[in-house]
């Protein structure tokens, strides 16, 4: 097999650094464990960035968002880990993680995360 899992995201420089512009990723077949049970999660995330000097490489986002297939993660927590690993890979002006995770047990749960770069200077 060519790819590997990898939780390593690759960036590029932005080719229109002065510009604010939006970049949206749709991603339907995102896969992680219940730590609890041990059973397949499924989740569709949307991801949303105005990217600042760079910008995230695709097939890295691809193969890290596989490295979730065999781990063991509750919802929140690999929502809030994929925000905080595209801000380290890009460091976004702006950024929101949307992941809506499928039913089980009769419950969906919808979890977003969102960064700001300016409010977080502010702080």
């Amino acid at each position: 097999m060519p790819s590997q899992p990898t939780k390593h995201l690759e960036s590029f420089d932005n080719p229109a650094p002065d510009r604010d512009y939006e970049i949206e990723f749709d991603c339907p077949e995102f896969t992680c464990l219940c730590p609890l049970t041990g059973q397949p999660d499924f989740a569709h995330f949307k991801i949303r960035y105005v990217p600042d000097k760079k910008c995230v490489e695709l097939k890295s986002l691809k193969l890290y968002l596989w490295s979730y297939r065999n781990e063991g993660a509750f919802h929140e927590r690999v929502t809030n880990t994929i925000c905080d690993d595209l801000v380290k890979a890009c460091a976004p002006r702006k950024l929101t993680v949307h992941g809506h995770w499928f039913i089980r047990g009769g419950i969906a749960t919808d979890v977003t995360v969102t960064y700001d770069k300016q409010a977080k200077r502010k702080r």
